[in-house]
């Protein structure tokens, strides 16, 4: 195997964070799915108000510092809603979940052991594409991957976006997830631009009502082969929340309600995507169902524990059982599994998508900059809370706050390396089902 792994050392007194547009913009199995699983279980967006198309898994406003309370520990799961629920301080020390997998193949953990410190912490973060400087962020912090948001192909062709994106590779020791949220509809982050189709892609269940199963295989084709030709090597998609009502905040970005359909739906796409080798993830963790925007406030869903394995569940099981590479958490407080936590900090929550779900691969972040975690603690304290919970990538716009902070986390025994290394050889056996790490 190929390692380009690049020594570098990072000034921490120096990093500061991009704060990116400062408005919110509007995340049958195949062999490739089969590779994924079987490797790892060997081996173990708010509505922008100048673009309303944007509504995005990740913020964009300037950073603000915030005070963090600390609580003891998290709760165990419950099946009711705890009286009288409240934002709770987060906790700098919760339980991980108890999920390490086995050893990887030899050359990841020969890849592993050759990286520092600095570079597994920066396969960590996902983050957004900063508006400026990203070349030279790259150098700097080796991050797993970069998401670009619509900005990033406002008045770009085909021929630039590739150029900018072997610019980022090229910085890059070990090959980088470059991800958008191109779910159709609401969200297009590539195709609202007629450089790149000329139309945007419409909704999927536009798509089915259209023209059934068959026109939904053809978009998620589409789909994949637009992006990989741009160089793009993973859509956060597809959606697999059920709302309950059309009133409800994910309905326009939802397959639909029905959760048979929903779940055929997700399979379907994971496997064509798996087919065609662009990563996919399914969001958003455990499911928003009838709740409110994440984006804006702190929401608490109070549904039962039966709600979500009878309905929720679902489609995130499908998506699952296809292959899918990633899972993205919300930030929701879901009273029935942890009345204390964001279910994006939440131990529990980890422990039920591994354990009772059965999930092995990446688990993400949804941003963790959005007003939900913003207005429950501090960046820092977010970031070093989502590790210790079992996030295996942290999906962030403040990477100048939350990276150091992670990393000093792990220098001073609040986060373990072998913590820190477990969620990395998830992230390269992904990359490597891909085809992006050689």
């Amino acid at each position: 195997m190929k390692k380009r792994v690049l020594a570098f050392s990072l000034a921490l007194c120096c990093l500061c964070g991009f704060a990116g547009c400062g408005q919110k913009e509007a995340g049958d199995t195949s062999s490739t799915a089969q590779s994924f699983s079987e490797e790892v279980s060997s081996a173990a967006e708010p509505v922008e108000s100048a673009e309303p198309q944007e509504n995005a898994d990740a913020s964009s406003e300037a950073p603000s510092s915030e005070a963090a309370s600390t609580a003891s520990s998290q709760p165990s799961a419950t099946q009711t809603k705890p009286e009288n629920p409240a934002p709770a301080p987060v906790s700098p020390s919760p339980a991980p979940p108890a999920s390490t997998p086995s050893p990887a193949p030899t050359d990841i953990d020969a890849l592993i052991a050759s990286m520092s410190l600095e570079q597994k912490v920066g396969q960590l973060f996902i983050v957004r594409v900063p508006e400026s400087g990203a070349v030279h962020d790259v150098e700097n912090y080796q991050f797993g991957g970069y998401i670009m948001f619509g900005r990033d192909f406002a008045d770009e062709t085909p021929d630039s976006v590739r150029q900018t994106i072997a610019a980022y590779q090229s910085a890059s020791a070990i090959p980088m997830l470059i991800g958008v949220d191109e779910e159709g509809g609401t969200v297009n982050r590539v195709s609202r631009y007629p450089a790149f189709r000329s139309t945007p892609f419409p909704s999927p269940a536009n798509v089915y009502r259209q023209g059934g199963w068959d026109a939904i295989d053809a978009n998620t084709a589409e789909k994949a082969d637009l992006l990989l030709s741009l160089g793009i090597n993973l859509n956060l998609a597809p959606v697999a929340d059920l709302p309950e009502s059309s009133s409800d905040f994910i309905y326009d970005r939802a397959f639909g309600i029905d959760p048979n359909l929903t779940s055929e739906f997700v399979r379907r796409t994971v496997s064509l995507m798996n087919q065609k080798g662009i990563g996919c993830v399914l969001k958003h963790f455990p499911g928003y169902g009838n709740n409110a925007d994440t984006h804006t406030d702190v929401v608490h869903d109070i549904r039962s524990y039966d709600n979500f394995v009878s309905r929720d569940f679902l489609p995130f099981t499908a998506g699952i059982n296809a292959g899918a590479g990633a899972v993205l958490v919300a930030h929701n407080i879901v009273g029935c599994m942890d009345g204390s936590y964001p279910a994006s900090l939440s131990a529990e929550v980890h422990r039920i998508l591994r354990q009772e779900l059965g999930f092995s691969g990446v688990i993400m972040t949804d941003d963790l900059y959005m007003d939900a975690i913003r207005k429950y603690t501090g960046a820092a304290e977010a970031a070093v809370v989502a590790v210790q919970a079992g996030n295996d990538m942290l999906c962030c716009t403040d990477y100048g706050t939350q990276y150091p902070a992670v990393l000093a986390a792990v220098q001073n025994g609040t986060i373990s390396v072998e913590r820190i290394e477990e969620s990395v050889r998830r992230v390269l056996v992904w990359k490597r089902s891909l085809g992006i790490l050689a």
